[in-house]
């Protein structure tokens, strides 16, 4: 999910040379994992031990195969078409319509700002928890949580406009960062359990405050798993830097799933096992302290409940970054593109980043922020416990919701494109795979797969898009671009790890 600040010029033209294609097994499939794990984990545990206590692992378990359906059709794309932009480039191959072309491009901007804004909650909420260990003067209510991630966001636009030039290697030690704090949870849940002190019986027991049945309550909790499971598609970006795609990608792709589901369902089986059935049943565990409270409980005479939540926010912090890359980088290739007004399209003279564009999406995720905070305060009451809780998971929600959304696309033109030839060696699902993926993401996009306080998650996704259609409709109306609109879809997306300057 990432976009191009270079101009719209032919990849193999002297003035736009092709990328170093430096990635080979092993570095992609560090990329692909440190991708997927990213803010989701710290940000659904708990809610999905709150929806279907003990088997908690079943959502992941259950995302991470409709999020493997979508994946083959990813597969069977990037492989036919290897260029670097993404969903943008399948709907506008498979439909040739710029408004819908837009409309994937723009719901990937608003899916990138919900993630970040997501991490900023989560950061806040670690960042406050951990400071309060270290001193008990550090309040760690609701409109503090709030402060600290609106001052984030900000701090994260004047990286963005700096510049940022972050290696392959550099994710790499943000993915062991990642992992380690995984392996950590982990460890602690299965040293309880060798010492008898847990009950690993619990992974098998259904308990949900809902009054939903064991397949609709999964089904719930599996649209709040999804947040976890995305970020493997921003790995086709790296398509055009990578050592043999056709060969090397599908097998990392899918084995950096293998790898997440697998971290994925043995945190969630060491939160169940540490956490007492009575509490971890609560819907009111808050999402970005279950893995801290396991820490807590699991290994209490240890000084790790100091550090754990510094690591989180080491890591959440990272994905934040990228997703506000991605999403201002994106616009600014619309806006380049003559598709969003030009003002979007302004650069800063000496750092050369794209100033508007990072000044548009920060003002519109800290809006987001404040009004989910409204929202969901004027729907529960007075702010209270948990109020985080349902911050976080209207915006994780919500960028699960137009990622679902984009998934739903990106299956439907996988079929549509099996008019174009597949290339000798290429990657190609079978038939019903995506017809599978495309009815699974439909499925779980439905108001039947949330419960009623996330309902919420439809108008937040809704007012977004709308403000993108206005933008679009003005620059319809005022704007005329030259080349037309989307007229070199293919070369508007770069590696997020470019340096912008």
């Amino acid at each position: 999910m990432t976009s191009n600040t270079s101009e719209p010029t032919s990849a193999t033209s002297p003035e736009q040379p092709e990328l170093k294609r430096v990635l080979g097994p092993g570095l992609l499939l560090l990329f692909i994992v440190g991708d997927i794990l990213g803010a989701g984990v710290y940000a659904v545990t708990g809610r999905l031990a709150g929806q279907v206590g003990g088997i908690a692992w079943l959502p992941f378990l259950v995302a991470f195969a409709v999020a493997t359906l979508t994946a083959y059709s990813y597969l069977e794309l990037v492989t036919k078409y290897p260029q670097a932009a993404g969903a943008a480039l399948y709907a506008h191959k498979a439909f040739g319509v710029h408004f819908v072309t837009f409309l994937v491009a723009f719901t990937v901007i608003c899916s990138g700002i919900t993630s970040a804004s997501t991490s900023a909650n989560l950061l806040a909420n670690n960042l406050l928890l951990g400071l309060n260990e270290i001193s008990d003067s550090v309040p760690t209510t609701p409109g503090w949580a709030m402060f600290v991630a609106l001052v984030f966001m900000v701090l994260l636009a004047a990286i963005n406009l700096r510049g940022v030039g972050e290696s392959v290697k550099f994710n790499v030690i943000l993915t062991l960062v990642e992992m380690t704090a995984l392996a950590i949870v982990i460890a602690i849940g299965f040293t309880v359990m060798a010492k008898g002190d847990g009950d690993f019986d619990r992974i098998t027991v259904f308990e949900s405050p809902s009054d939903k049945g064991l397949f609709m309550a999964v089904t719930v909790a599996t649209a709040i798993a999804f947040f976890s499971m995305v970020g493997f598609e921003d790995s086709v970006n790296m398509v055009e830097e990578t050592k043999d795609p056709q060969r090397i990608f599908p097998r990392m792709m899918l084995t950096g799933l293998g790898i997440s589901v697998v971290i994925y369902i043995l945190v969630a089986i060491s939160v169940v096992i540490v956490i007492p059935a009575g509490q971890i049943a609560t819907p009111t565990n808050a999402d970005a302290g279950i893995l801290i409270d396991v820490v807590k409980l699991g290994a209490p005479d240890l000084p790790i409940d100091s550090i754990f939540p510094f690591l989180t926010v080491f890591a959440v912090a990272n994905t934040a970054l990228i997703n506000m890359l991605m999403a201002s980088r994106l616009l600014y290739g619309m806006s380049r593109q003559g598709v969003l007004p030009p003002v979007l399209g302004r650069v800063l003279r000496g750092r050369r980043t794209p100033y508007a564009a990072i000044a548009f999406t920060t003002l519109l995720s800290l809006a987001l922020i404040v009004a989910v905070v409204e929202l969901r305060d004027a729907k529960l009451g007075d702010a209270g416990e948990g109020t985080e809780v349902t911050v976080i998971s209207a915006l994780s929600g919500t960028t699960a919701l137009l990622l679902l959304a984009v998934f739903s696309v990106v299956n439907v033109a996988c079929l549509i494109l099996r008019r174009d030839p597949t290339p000798s060696g290429g990657f190609r699902a079978p038939t019903v795979v995506p017809i599978l993926g495309a009815v699974s993401c439909l499925y779980l996009l439905g108001p039947w797969a949330r419960l009623e306080p996330d309902q919420v998650q439809y108008p937040i996704a809704g007012a977004m898009l709308l403000l993108g259609i206005v933008l679009w409709a003005i620059t319809r109306l005022f704007y005329k671009p030259e080349g037309g609109q989307f007229s070199d879809i293919e070369h508007m997306d770069i590696d997020p790890t470019d340096d912008p300057r």
